[in-house]
């Protein structure tokens, strides 16, 4: 009988602030409950709201400092005077289980963890907007920043969006359902990729020796 079990995906979803990159995890993670996000560890304030080990792990710089030295990170990056980083056995051992882990982090992070040991299992994926002025717009509208913060953010977007050619998958997001039902297909393709189902080999060794056995086939 065939092994359905399948290694797990470490999806990323990169996009510039704004673009829709959180919408759309919070989408895909409603589409699949099985589905677990990195838990990102971060140097900056807890916000109201938020909790410590659920919206991120909240640590201070000589922890942080210490777990990318002790090599505990699958990446990190500075952002607006903060560090902020993916630990790595939480996202190992849920690929090792057929679990795939969703990363909503910039192109440096994306970076890194493509090249990383576990590049194999690497699903990346850029979310551009329509248009600049419509990114400056959502910005605005989403009311989570200073008038001087979304001038910061859009003055790193073009930053974030020159590197676009560097994900597997590039999708536009100019209508937000038509851009989860695309990182949907996405998704579901790369779950059939030969190196995601390690079972594979020994089912074709199964047919192999049942057709043997039937010499009247």
């Amino acid at each position: 009988m065939l092994n359905n079990k399948r290694r797990g995906l470490l999806i990323i979803l990169s996009s510039p602030s704004g673009a829709g990159k959180s919408t759309l995890s919070r989408r895909l993670m409603k589409w699949d409950p099985s589905l677990s996000f990195s838990v990102s560890s971060t140097t900056r304030s807890m916000r109201s709201g938020e909790e410590n080990g659920r919206d991120y792990f909240f640590v201070s710089e000589e922890e942080f400092s210490k777990q990318v030295a002790d090599g505990e990170m699958l990446e990190h990056a500075q952002v607006f005077d903060c560090s902020y980083g993916s630990p790595k056995k939480p996202v190992e051992n849920a690929i090792n289980h057929g679990e795939d882990v969703l990363f909503d982090i910039d192109w440096q992070g994306a970076q890194q963890i493509s090249n990383s040991a576990l590049q194999e299992h690497v699903l990346s994926i850029f979310i551009l907007p329509p248009s600049i002025s419509e990114l400056k717009n959502r910005l605005e509208k989403r009311g989570q920043d200073t008038h001087d913060i979304v001038k910061r953010r859009m003055k790193k977007s073009w930053d974030e969006i020159s590197h676009w050619a560097g994900y597997d998958y590039v999708v536009i997001n100019d209508d937000l359902d038509k851009t989860e039902a695309k990182l949907k297909s996405i998704v579901a393709a790369e779950r059939l990729r030969r190196s995601q189902q390690p079972g594979l080999l020994d089912h074709v060794r199964t047919l192999q020796t049942e057709f043997e056995k039937h010499n009247d086939l």
